[in-house]
Parts: structure tokens; sequence; C-alpha cells
């Protein structure tokens, strides 16, 4: 495989470099993307119980002590629960919003690099076979196992611009699908924390 690399060109480095942002950005989303960091089950029965038991001050220093994404649009519900159900809907809706775009942020770079990859490696095959073809042309067809061994070459910036691309998308759908979850539980329990905080009673 080193051998293969080499023989590729110079076009081998952007690919390599390609295949080494794709994987940090998706080791960075599988450590953000936790559970834990953003709907953490324990937190959210806890700061339910206390919306339920109208304690809104303990629910307000609970979500501003814990660094997690319900946390946050929790917080903004709390500090927008006098100003009726609309209000309240609203700052959620802003606060979720601004987590969502947190949660999907670098994400596109794997799209990128999944369209960058395999075009790079095609630019290398062709610049490769352009190589390959100028030399024929200047001594003549030659060698012909020679000339197989040079096109080979050639292809290989090809190959492993695939081998970097193909698993870029795999890592962008499944960070992806990852992000729809998490999004679904946190408007779940935004939406509970909305339904406490809005009833006529837990306004005054």
């Amino acid at each position: 495989m080193l051998e293969d690399f080499q023989a590729g060109g110079p076009v081998m480095y952007p690919i390599l470099l390609c295949s080494i942002i794709a994987l940090a950005v998706w080791l960075e989303r599988q450590w953000s993307l936790r559970k834990a960091r953003i709907v953490p089950y324990g937190f959210c029965v806890e700061l339910l119980a206390l919306l339920r038991g109208h304690r809104w001050d303990d629910a307000l220093v609970a979500c501003r002590k814990r660094p997690a994404a319900i946390a946050r649009v929790v917080e903004a519900a709390i500090e927008a629960r006098r100003h009726g159900r609309a209000r309240i809907s609203e700052r959620v809706e802003e606060a979720g919003r601004r987590e969502a775009a947190e949660m999907e942020r670098f994400v596109p770079v794997l799209s990128i690099v999944a369209t960058v990859a395999p075009l790079l490696g095609l630019l290398g095959t062709v610049g490769g076979i352009i190589l390959t073809f100028r030399e024929i042309g200047a001594g003549g067809m030659g060698n012909m196992n020679q000339v197989g061994a040079g096109i080979a070459v050639a292809l290989n910036t090809t190959f492993f611009g695939l081998v970097v691309a193909i698993p870029a998308v795999i890592m962008e759908k499944q960070l992806l699908t990852r992000v729809d979850r998490l999004t679904l539980d946190l408007e779940e329990v935004a939406s509970e924390a909305v339904d406490l905080l809005s009833e006529p009673e837990h306004t005054l």
C-alpha cells in the first residue's frame, strides 16, 4: 500500500489530508454528540420534577450549572415563563435551532471530503494517463507491459480517492442519524417543559 501511495504522485497527499480531516471530524463529533452531553436522562428527570413542583428558581439554577443542550433550551423557557405559552415556545424554538446547528457543526465537512477526494483521484489518474501517452508519443509503443504498468499506477489515485470518499459518506450519514435522534429527544423533553411552564397557575 505504501508503494502504491508513493507511486500515485503528488495528488496522493491532498487525498491523505482529506482522510485525516474526515477521521478527525468523525471522532470529534462522536465525542460531542454523546447523549450525556445533549439530553442526559438523569438530569432531565430531575429537571422535570422541579418544574412539576413549581420550583422555578431551583430549575433555573440546575440548568445554568449543567453544560447540556437540554439545559440551555429549558433555561430559555424558564426565563420566558411569565410571558405566556407563545413566548415560551418561541424562545424554546430559538434555543433549539441554536443547539441543532451546534450538533451539526463540522458534519458538512464530511460531505465536502466525499465529493473532493474522488475528484482528486480522478485528477491524478487523468494526469498520469496523459504522461503515459506522452511517453508513448515520444518513444513509440515500446514495451506494452510498461505502458500497462504506467496506466495501473495512474489509477492508484482514483482507487485511494474512493477509499477515502466511501467511508466519509458513511460517517456523514451515521452522524446525521445521531443528530436526528438526539434532536427528537431534545424536542420531547422541551415540549414537556413548555407544557408545565404554560399552565395558567404556573405563570402567575
